[in-house]
């Protein structure tokens, strides 16, 4: 009875997953569709922000009621710049991308977002590097296998695998003069939406730890975001024409985005995590990639080159090389805290000692 419940929980955790995936490789798809029929770029994750604040506010005030510590103005000026990392830097970062480049592109290159926070945890020393250990090695070595074949990508387009004449580019960048000029500076956005990315999850750690109250402060983080895509439109989107919905497909297209994308995604991926662990949730990434890759081909019309997939190859190699440097040294970590234990369990020298020393500090 036990085992067949064990082997049921894996099998929901994995359809967990695999479904958490097709979401992200849909979203790819469904935010290329609104810029191809014409969403703006700024307007677009304004009215993603603002469904998603309109679902996960509820939740949060209702279900951490009592779980809130005080709000401070420390507190409100982190929550901001948390905002302008991960939802501002980090979604007009990865819009721009999109635009330019492809969602096969675009889902590819996320693969190295683990290893940029490697590297920026290291750099504030918030996560431990030792190269004489094959943990650490390996950490380093996926990390470089990651950066390569994110600048591979970058720098090396290569010849198409797959030729399809239905690509579905916006016509101001299709021709072939700009190509090449529009595909590097693709890369360069999708590059920086991955750098806010990880900068959001190593700044979101030690918030988190004097802000436990995990749905609200997605929720604060939310709302400052959508306040400064607003101050950014009042610059550039001025045209009331823009932020009219004009048909179905983009009712679809913010609504998926904002439901999909932001709401079922983030309470399926902490469900998941809350069961199977981060590392074993982040395996699935490049399942991702393949699902998006064959969606844009089918739907899209979009080309498959060699340069980029000789690049995903390399970065997904890297991210399976620092997910197992991390879970190694997780083992390793809680192997030490076993072996001390029990030798302190053990070894009666060491009890003795200790029984001493609280003897002699009750003395009067």
């Amino acid at each position: 009875m036990g085992k067949n419940k064990f082997v049921s929980d894996k099998m929901k955790l994995l359809i967990a997953l695999l479904t958490l995936q097709c979401c992200y490789a849909g979203f790819h798809i469904v935010s290329r569709v609104a810029l191809n029929i014409g969403v703006s770029k700024v307007v677009y994750p304004i009215y993603r922000n603002i469904i998603a604040l309109l679902l996960l506010g509820p939740f949060a005030y209702f279900y951490e009621k009592d779980q809130r510590p005080p709000l401070t103005f420390s507190l409100l000026v982190q929550f901001f710049l948390l905002a302008l990392v991960g939802i501002t830097a980090n979604q007009g970062f990865y819009i721009l991308g999109l635009y330019y480049a492809s969602p096969t592109l675009a889902s590819a290159m996320q693969n190295s977002v683990p290893a940029i926070t490697f590297v920026m945890a290291s750099a504030l020393r918030l996560e431990k590097v030792n190269i004489m250990r094959r943990d650490g090695l390996a950490k380093i070595l996926g990390t470089i296998a990651s950066v390569g074949g994110a600048t591979l990508i970058t720098l090396y387009k290569g010849p198409p695998l797959l030729q399809n004449k239905q690509s579905q580019q916006p016509p101001e960048i299709n021709s072939l003069d700009n190509k090449a000029l529009n595909y590097t500076w693709g890369c360069i956005y999708i590059l920086g939406h991955c750098l806010s990315w990880a900068g959001w999850m190593v700044f979101q750690a030690p918030v988190v730890k004097k802000y436990p109250a995990k749905l609200s402060l997605t929720s604060f983080t939310c709302f400052f975001g959508l306040i400064q895509f607003l101050v950014i439109a009042a610059f550039f989107e001025r045209d009331p024409k823009n932020w009219k919905i004009q048909s179905g497909e983009e009712i679809f297209t913010i609504l998926y985005a904002g439901i999909v994308a932001s709401g079922i995604v983030i309470s399926l991926q902490t469900w998941c995590i809350y069961k199977g662990g981060p590392v074993f949730v982040a395996i699935f990434q490049p399942v991702q990639t393949v699902l998006v890759a064959i969606m844009a081909f089918i739907i899209l019309g979009d080309q498959l080159y060699s340069g980029g997939i000789m690049g995903a190859i390399l970065i997904v190699i890297g991210l399976y090389t620092v997910l197992w440097g991390k879970s190694e040294e997780t083992r390793a970590e809680n192997i030490h805290k076993e072996n001390t234990l029990t030798k302190h369990l053990l070894d009666p020298t060491e009890r003795q000692t200790e029984e001493c020393a609280v003897g002699v500090i009750d003395i009067p």
